[in-house]
């Protein structure tokens, strides 16, 4: 499974899950968005966690199902675990990883072992990362990975667009690669240990644009077994959830009633149809102040909201507003994903092949390393 395959169905709802095994990490980067590091225990159930999955069913299930962290490979029997399962009822499965092994000339058994039970293969890489893992290292590890007949890219994260940093790795992963590797390229946002240096999230529309969000489409496994609408690092961490993004959770829950409750959910639809901020401003709710993200989080609880959504969202047409806003979102491929959820100058190399002549070629002013 190439990346592109499913970057391109994020906007479809409920067609893929993320699932986060564990907090813990080898590794201790700057910009960790969750925090992680050796010392963290926090991680769902793991017979919790392998009951939710075998719930999938042939007819009922998510078609890609993300396994990250944290670091995912210090679980490596449970990702086995999980991805065959996952297999028997359809679905492919994808890894993230920090590729804390990669320090080790020869990937571990066990881990590897657990790399080519997946279907997809990502290694995290940015200017934080190889302060810990050194980038020649890292490809070293990709090499091999290939060599086993797994499908691979690089998950890089920069500062944005004028970061000299993502210039340079994106040039050494074509060189090194020759092209054949796709990278989803995403900028630091101001959660976990960034929270005191990165930029602010994306501020929202005026009250009365349009502004869709493909992030409350796939359900998020949280490290407490909380399945979550969306993977806001906020939404994922705090607690109370939210009313409108909170789907269940994994040891009570199945995944055919997490399912219904993602797709059924009027607020969840038009959420994903027009955005929180039209969604707020068309029920009469205040203007909120914060993030886009902080935006739509106030809005549980609220009744204006739930009767708005109610209104126009329930039933067969709610469910036909939310499938037209999906293939609007798909319109453009993974790229258009990309351009407007990621690092949209790096958009065109989340698929594999020569770049082309638009994309970020040279280094250039700002940025950090």
């Amino acid at each position: 499974m190439e990346l592109g395959e499913f970057v391109g169905r994020r906007p479809f709802p409920a067609a893929g899950l993320l699932l986060g095994l564990t907090r813990r990490c080898p590794l201790s980067c700057a910009h960790c968005s969750t925090g992680s590091d050796m010392t963290v225990r926090e991680r769902p159930d793991a017979g919790h966690l392998t009951r939710f999955v075998d719930s999938f069913t042939p007819d009922d299930r998510p078609d890609v199902v993300m396994l990250t962290g944290g670091e995912p490979l210090l679980l490596p029997a449970l990702v086995e675990e999980l991805s065959a399962s996952a297999r028997r009822a359809g679905s492919r499965t994808a890894l993230l990883s920090g590729m804390f092994f990669a320090r080790s000339p020869r990937i571990p058994a066990p881990v590897l072992r657990a790399i080519t039970a997946v279907d997809h293969f990502s290694a995290s890489l940015d200017v934080h990362h190889e302060r810990e893992v050194g980038r020649a290292d890292v490809f070293r590890a990709l090499h091999r990975i290939r060599e086993a007949g797994v499908a691979v890219s690089f998950h890089l994260t920069g500062t944005g667009p004028s970061d000299p940093y993502l210039a340079d790795i994106t040039r050494a992963v074509e060189a090194e690669f020759g092209g054949q590797v796709p990278s989803l390229v995403n900028e630091v946002r101001p959660f976990g240990r960034a929270a005191s240096w990165a930029r602010p999230a994306r501020t929202g529309p005026a009250p009365d644009a349009v502004s869709p969000c493909s992030m409350a489409a796939w359900p998020v496994v949280a490290f407490d077994g909380t399945v979550l609408a969306c993977c806001n690092q906020d939404t994922v961490d705090l607690r109370p959830v939210p009313d409108h993004l909170y789907l269940g959770h994994i040891a009570t829950d199945d995944w055919a009633a997490v399912r219904r409750r993602a797709l059924e959910s009027p607020v969840l639809r038009m959420i994903r149809t027009v955005g929180p901020v039209h969604l707020a401003a068309r029920s009469g709710a205040p203007p909120r102040d914060g993030s886009y993200c902080d935006g739509c989080r106030a809005l549980g609880g609220d009744a204006r909201v739930a009767a708005g959504a109610r209104a126009v969202a329930s039933g067969a047409t709610g469910a036909l507003l939310d499938l037209a806003a999906a293939r609007r979102g798909a319109a453009g491929g993974p790229q258009g994903v990309v351009r407007r959820h990621g690092c949209a100058a790096y958009a065109p190399l989340v698929v594999a092949g020569p770049a082309p002549a638009d994309a970020v070629r040279a280094p250039v002013s700002g940025g950090s390393r």
